[in-house]
């Protein structure tokens, strides 16, 4: 890699991607002695006093250990050229976990390296690149086109929205020029050009500081987490977004540090989705921690109900529970489920207009279908009708209710449903059924109603709510390669 990265010559793509990769990954690159020493050796006067000083910029490996002491590993090398002193000391460092990885073109110290069981941490560029982009986080999470993903030093910290912090929290003004200089990024919604909603996170894996101390573990911090009109639902598309972002970079808790208020709008809403005051600061804040997990043992005591909330987005799918699949058209899932991946956004989102029924995790589907014997806890799989012919999506139920008043309707969905008031009049010239469910998951793999045929799990496109049995969700799950480590049962 060091030939390949200081030669006069162009870097080949792979080495880019992986100095890319090592990078952002915050990685040290470590010469070994031996490395330098024949670098010193080349004859080629003018060539190596120009990679000599390139080679000084690196921190050098102290202290190698020497392969010469060791009787075991010179056995299991006695096959080799004499010329091959400097790579029987690279490997060596391996082999002594003096360092995690070597780099190297070499094909002859990666068949050495073979030999030794070593393969796994004897790279090439290709295969380093390949390997570490995977431990890279995922920070690219969907969000609606009216919240922008933007750099943190690109907020004005003159707007208004910002005085409040200012006052509450001594420093402020230092610890946002720190994080700007950091590169932090953050989620910022504009009314007009000012911010009206602001979300900014690190990922952590350090001790809390508080009473009880909360020993070291990887954390997503939702470090600033600010929303002046709660109306639009900005606060739950915000712990959505943490939600997917915990999923996709494998982290089980959430945590934010708040003083607590009376009304507080932001402490309810996170009761709501599973956090609870684990701890407090010196300061009087007090930290509120979520846990995105759980595992039968931890359940016993728990009611399906109690597992969807207290620890979202972890359901239960037992046999204590019943699975409905639901018919929706198009139109309604575009506007139900907005950050569904196959969704095209429309007009107003880009001009910083939210579908607010979309920024929800708790929605309510209306409709005239007569079944019952729905409880609270139950699963519905949501049938994407017309076009894809899938179930997508899934909810857990929280609350089922007929009601015939279209004001009463109103007053229990608010802004959580597709459907407008003169709509929702005219769906209560006959009772409605009144679904309140909380988004949890979409299916990797919808299930496409060939497939829910084949599989006996239907018989035909569901024209209305349908129960299936357990064996038939139980093929569902398999099938749309739904991550059960988010299960319970």
């Amino acid at each position: 890699m060091l030939i390949y990265r200081e030669e006069n010559r162009e870097i080949p793509e792979d080495l880019q991607n992986l100095l890319k990769t090592l990078h952002a990954l915050k990685s040290e690159i470590i010469v070994h002695p031996k490395s330098i020493e024949e670098i010193q050796n080349d004859k080629n006067i003018d060539r190596q006093k120009i990679q000599s000083s390139k080679v000084e910029t690196y921190v050098k490996l102290e202290s190698p250990p020497d392969p010469l002491e060791d009787t075991i590993f010179l056995e299991k090398m006695k096959n080799s050229n004499i010329h091959d002193e400097v790579d029987n000391y690279l490997l060596y460092a391996i082999y002594r976990n003096a360092v995690n990885f070597l780099i190297t073109e070499d094909k002859e110290i990666q068949r050495k390296a073979a030999q030794l069981n070593l393969r796994d941490r004897v790279l090439s560029c290709r295969e380093a690149a390949d390997s570490f982009k995977y431990i890279l986080p995922r920070e690219k999470i969907e969000s609606p086109p009216a919240l922008r993903e933007d750099f943190v030093y690109n907020l004005d910290l003159n707007d208004a929205f910002f005085d409040t912090l200012k006052q509450e929290y001594r420093g402020f003004e230092e610890w946002f020029a720190k994080i700007s200089r950091e590169g932090r990024k953050c989620y910022v919604h504009y009314q007009g050009k000012r911010i009206s909603a602001l979300l900014i996170r690190k990922v952590e894996n350090e001790t809390i500081l508080s009473t009880p101390l909360l020993p070291p573990k990887k954390r997503l911090k939702l470090c600033l987490f600010k929303v002046e009109r709660p109306g639009n639902r900005i606060g739950e598309l915000f712990i959505k977004l943490a939600v997917k972002y915990c999923i996709e970079n494998e982290i089980d808790e959430i945590y934010l540090t708040h003083y607590t208020k009376e009304e507080d709008y932001l402490s309810k809403l996170l009761f709501d989705y599973g956090f609870y005051v684990a701890s407090k600061k010196p300061n009087g804040e007090e930290v509120y921690l979520k846990k995105l997990m759980t595992d039968n043992e931890i359940s016993k005591n728990l009611s399906p109900s109690e597992i969807g909330c207290k620890y979202y987005p972890t359901f239960y799918d037992g046999v204590m529970v019943k699975k409905f699949i639901v018919p929706i058209v198009p139109q309604f899932h575009d506007r139900l489920f907005t950050d569904y991946k196959r969704r095209q956004s429309i007009l107003s989102e880009f001009r910083g207009e939210f579908i607010v029924e979309g920024n929800t995790i708790s929605k309510v589907y209306l409709s005239h279908s007569k079944i019952g014997n729905m409880s609270k806890g139950d699963l519905l799989l949501f049938y994407r009708s017309h076009d894809l012919k899938a179930v997508t999506t899934l909810g857990v139920l929280e609350e089922v209710t007929r009601i015939k008043d279209p004001k009463k309707i109103v007053e229990k969905v608010r802004n959580r449903t597709v459907y407008s008031y003169d709509e929702i009049v005219d769906l209560a010239k006959k009772p409605v059924l009144v679904l309140l469910f909380r988004w949890h998951f979409y299916l990797p793999q919808p299930l496409n109603l060939n497939k829910l045929t084949e599989g006996g799990i239907l018989k035909g496109a569901p024209q209305t709510i349908t129960k299936i049995e357990q064996q038939n969700y139980l093929k569902l799950r398999k099938e749309s390669k739904l991550d059960e480590r988010y299960t319970v049962n």
